[in-house]
């Protein structure tokens, strides 16, 4: 039995790929101590994880924000910069809190930007986990009205990078890449991508240190207490914008409401922490707060959705036609390399109309152009061996570094 220490950024679409890894290193015996925010306590201490929280006294990155589809480059970088400045008291937090413990080796979210640090300081062999799996550059051509590069030339973000490196290289003998994107995009001794080398647009991006293991298909227990008996028999369609950008662009669910109402379909409509109050909810739609989205996907025909690394996966996974509608981060490059290859369609949030979306849901759910496109992507999900793969390399990791336990 070997002592792992996770490490992860707090935030849905990185933790929850990370929960099945988790069962299956546990289920092999490996003790895996995981640090993270309150929020994620339960599901991370189901997978039979030790759990730790960060101190939220001394880290910006479990801070509440206000996130936009808007926030433009500046903002992002204020951000960034008051994450670096808090390094040493971040990196004193996890230390203090891991005193008495020993560990083989470490796994850390890719965009967690201290986990490369904590491996370098206790010296022990790491394993990064890409729950975002496009290049910097390719987020950056997604992302142009966001990412005006040229606002980073002169920004104080750069002699704060500086200043925060040399501190941290004397304080603990660390090395920060020469260039401040990767340390968002931390690589490790091997690195994991939950999708197949097939869906990457840029396959010469990774190179072997990479495994690609799928999404992140995992039988975790979710709350089934939902009205699955008014989806029987029933065209059903599934609308999800998730977690993160659901609550940036109420139009968009003013455009659900009058494209789908009074329509022989249910609409289940997964709304999370979105307030709805100002709207008539069609009596055809199902909204909730949460949706035990594994077991919906079982009864849908076709679904809307904003095109997150989780649910695209999902759709793909579960063969199910879907339109994308990526509002920011990673979700237009995810949606458009669907489109590419030729599994879904991809529409602009920003020119959307009832119309366009009911032919778009149309197309994908008559075409069978689009189905068999996502089964081709599905099967090359299923070919990659999943979360066993990802234990079987790390336990080959083990045994290349010599770690007995």
């Amino acid at each position: 039995m070997s002592n792992v220490l996770f490490l992860n950024v707090p935030a849905y679409g990185h933790v929850n790929p990370t929960l099945g890894l988790v069962d299956a290193l546990v289920k092999q015996g490996e003790s895996v101590t995981y640090f993270c925010t309150d929020e994620f306590k339960n599901e991370i201490e189901k997978t039979g994880a030790h759990f730790i929280s960060y101190s939220k006294e001394t880290n910006p990155l479990t801070k509440r924000r206000k996130i936009t589809s808007e926030m433009k480059i500046g903002d992002f970088l204020d951000q960034r910069c008051e994450i670096l400045n808090s390094s040493d008291a971040i990196i004193k937090d996890i230390l203090d809190k891991i005193k008495d413990l020993e560990f083989d080796y470490i796994i850390y979210g890719a965009m967690f930007p201290y986990g490369n640090m904590i491996a370098q300081i206790l010296e022990i062999p790491s394993i990064s986990s890409f729950a975002v799996f496009a290049t910097p550059k390719e987020l950056m051509a997604q992302n142009k009205g966001f990412m005006d590069i040229s606002l980073l030339k002169d920004h104080p973000i750069n002699d704060i990078y500086k200043e925060v490196s040399k501190q941290l290289k004397q304080s603990y003998n660390v090395e920060l890449p020469s260039n401040m994107l990767e340390l968002f995009f931390n690589k490790g001794d091997i690195n994991i991508a939950y999708t197949s080398k097939y869906f990457v647009s840029h396959p010469e991006y990774y190179d072997n240190s990479f495994i690609f293991i799928g999404p992140p298909i995992y039988n975790r227990e979710e709350d089934l207490n939902f009205p699955f008996e008014k989806l029987q028999g029933k065209k059903v369609i599934y609308i999800s914008l998730g977690t993160v950008f659901n609550n940036t662009n109420s139009e968009l669910y003013d455009i659900f409401f009058r494209s789908f109402a009074n329509t022989e379909a249910i609409v289940v409509m997964a709304a999370y922490n979105v307030d709805l109050s100002g709207f008539d909810v069609p009596k055809n739609f199902i909204v909730r707060n949460y949706v035990p989205q594994s077991e919906i996907l079982k009864y849908t025909d076709v679904a809307i959705t904003h095109a997150g690394m989780n649910s695209t996966s999902d759709l793909l996974y579960n063969n199910v036609p879907f339109v994308a509608i990526p509002i920011s981060a990673d979700q237009p490059y995810m949606a458009g390399r669907a489109s590419e290859l030729g599994a879904t369609i991809a529409l602009d949030k920003d020119k959307l109309t009832p119309e366009i979306l009911k032919n778009s849901v149309n197309e994908v759910l008559t075409n069978p152009s689009y189905l068999e496109n996502i089964k081709k992507i599905s099967s090359s999900f299923k070919q990659t061996g999943g979360y066993k793969r990802a234990v079987e390399e790390i336990f080959n990791l083990k045994k290349g570094k010599h770690i007995l336990a």
